[in-house]
């Protein structure tokens, strides 16, 4: 070891004090300047991702392998979740609401009877406080509720609802009550009847106990207790009639 010494091959160690005061300076002053910069450097930020059309529904039933059922619900749990990205989280609000009701469209068009599709629409992502996409989610609850209405009149009936007293919109609810009332014939009674209540809301005193008579004429009622409540509500439509007829 000496030996290697002396030929130059290993150096002793320099003490800390025989460092150019010039070198730690600058030393120094390049670590405070790392420091600063690291420290007033924007930190980075998550971005949400934008929600992708999904493919077309023709390659999705390719991709099923004959399990479209098992798609669908892959479909709606990608769309549920997708307002929870790393390290950032998407209100509502802030989706493409076009794309949402694509998702929606095809999850349903893999299996028409699923009823989640339906159930996000009217009573997930129509829950918003934002009108314009408040009624595109009931108009897409719409549009699918005529190609299976006794499958799916109760998602209709709770946009009829959120139109009456969310929207205030009586017009757009009664249009979907009545639809309720054509086309849904299995639908529960309360569901079928719900325009009657809606037109006397609206001051269609007349037009409501016309549509009760005959719903009683008809025998449409069954239950004792809804026949005796219909009955009382229809001798208060023909009160309100009178008095207006009066009062002309």
């Amino acid at each position: 070891m000496r030996r290697l010494k002396h030929i130059g091959l290993f150096e002793p160690e320099r003490s800390f004090s025989a460092v150019p005061r010039w070198v730690l300076a600058v030393f120094l002053l390049a670590l405070a300047a790392h420091g600063t910069m690291r420290f007033i450097e924007a930190r980075p930020q998550a971005t949400a991702a934008a929600l992708e059309a999904p493919l077309p529904v023709a390659a999705l039933r390719v991709m099923s392998v004959g399990e479209p059922q098992a798609l669908s619900q892959m479909l709606t749990l990608y769309l549920q979740a997708f307002d929870n990205q790393p390290g950032v989280s998407i209100p509502f609000a802030e989706l493409d609401y076009a794309r949402v009701s694509a998702w929606l469209r095809a999850a349903l068009a893999l299996d028409p009877a699923a009823q989640y599709p339906l159930m996000m629409a009217s009573q997930l992502y129509g829950q918003v406080l934002d009108e314009a996409r408040q009624r595109s989610m009931c108009e897409f609850v719409h549009r699918e509720f005529l190609d299976r209405p006794n499958a799916r009149w109760r998602w209709l009936a709770h946009c009829a609802i959120m139109a009456r007293h969310r929207m205030k919109d009586l017009p757009l609810a009664l249009r979907y009550a009545e639809d309720i009332a054509r086309h849904a014939g299995k639908a529960s009674g309360w569901a079928r009847q719900m325009r009657i209540f809606l037109l006397e809301d609206m001051g269609e005193a007349e037009r409501a106990a016309v549509l009760l008579g005959g719903l009683l004429a008809n025998k449409e009622v069954s239950d004792p207790q809804e026949l005796h409540f219909l009955t009382e509500q229809l001798e208060k439509l023909k009160g309100i009639k009178e008095v207006s007829k009066n009062r002309q």
